[in-house]
């Protein structure tokens, strides 16, 4: 990336701690081999285990998640192939805010410039979304680059595998909430869901700025792959900590995203999370990021609002939430950007 560009620099209260880092000790690791076993014994405990984890932590860490390990190198290896490419060769398939899948090195987190860069695929073809003036809808199609000739097919292979996982969590934390195990599912009909593939190059002043900045996911779920260089870092909610999350091997890292927090009516809370870079190593990481129907009005789920438990937040629009939010991505903006506790009760 050159020179450093100014809009690069974290705030001051925002940037790592030179030389401190806190590993993270007693996240949830949870084994979700008990899915084959269809027993109804199993998963309840798998869903109190997913419970607990998702009120007292706000993420975990699965394995034996039945995700091929062979799915997830293909992808990793042609991420690795794609961003080792020349700039002008990637700007081929450049994003923009007609349409937002394909390649980006300017994204802003906080109105930060993130020290990355992405290239997004939707799971859902054509992905229908919001402008969010309500005049129109939008159709996000995949840009394929011809170079790696595999990407396509790793791509859509590995959402596949995602898609099984994801709706595996999403019953699971239904019944975790004493909901029906296919209570969520009608709404990820149309989904919005994508996938990104995250490449965060090694970075001359990893004490001043930051992969991503602080931030909660906006969708339901995330599922991420990290390398073995790892740089997650969670906001711990007992004493507000950045601890780092080690990476472990052929795992994935859920955390909850934000409409969880507003379906449980705040049961359960998205964490606040960013990414740390490095001086010496390049990482890469892929998220994906599970999103319910651009038509979907997220409120808080009437079985669990009562009077004891009234409703906390006001129903807003996915489509016109996740509109907004992307055109924040392009550019820097005068005011924060759109969050849930606008929606707040």
């Amino acid at each position: 990336m050159g020179e450093v560009d100014p809009a690069f620099i974290q705030a001051l209260e925002h940037r790592p701690k030179p030389g401190q880092t806190i590993e993270a000790k007693g996240i949830p690791l949870i084994d979700l081999s008990p899915l084959e076993s269809n027993s109804r014994t199993a998963l309840e405990i798998l869903a109190t285990e997913i419970g607990d984890a998702c009120e007292n932590w706000g993420f975990f860490q699965v394995i034996n998640h039945g995700v091929p390990l062979e799915a997830r190198q293909k992808i990793d290896l042609v991420s690795r192939e794609f961003f080792a490419l020349p700039k002008e060769e990637k700007r081929k398939v450049s994003r923009d805010e007609v349409n937002p899948t394909g390649y980006y090195d300017t994204e802003h987190t906080k109105n930060v410039r993130d020290w990355k860069e992405v290239f997004d695929v939707t799971v859902q073809v054509p992905t229908v979304i919001h402008d969010p003036d309500d005049k129109e809808m939008k159709e996000m199609i995949n840009q394929w680059p011809g170079n790696p000739p595999e990407m396509r097919s790793a791509c859509e292979e590995y959402a596949a595998e995602m898609q099984k996982l994801a709706f595996n969590l999403l019953e699971l934390i239904a019944l975790s909430l004493g909901l029906k195990k296919d209570r969520l599912n009608g709404f990820f009909k149309d989904q919005t869901t994508f996938i990104r593939l995250n490449y965060y190059p090694p970075c001359p002043i990893p004490d001043l700025a930051l992969g991503v900045g602080r931030h909660k996911d906006a969708g339901a779920l995330t599922i991420l792959a990290q390398d073995e260089v790892g740089g997650l870092q969670v906001k711990r909610k007992t004493d507000g900590e950045w601890i780092l999350v080690k990476p472990t091997p052929d795992a994935y890292i859920i955390n909850v995203g934000d409409i969880i927090q507003v379906w449980s009516n705040e049961k359960y809370q998205s964490v606040e999370h960013r990414v740390k870079v490095n001086s010496e190593k390049e990482r890469f990481s892929i998220p994906f990021f599970f999103n319910p129907a651009f038509y979907t009005m997220v409120e808080p789920l009437e079985e669990l609002v009562n009077e004891q438990n009234p409703s906390k937040y006001k129903p807003y629009s996915w489509g016109k939430f996740l509109s907004t939010r992307k055109l924040s991505n392009y550019k820097k903006l005068d005011v924060e950007n759109i969050q849930i506790h606008h929606f707040k009760n």
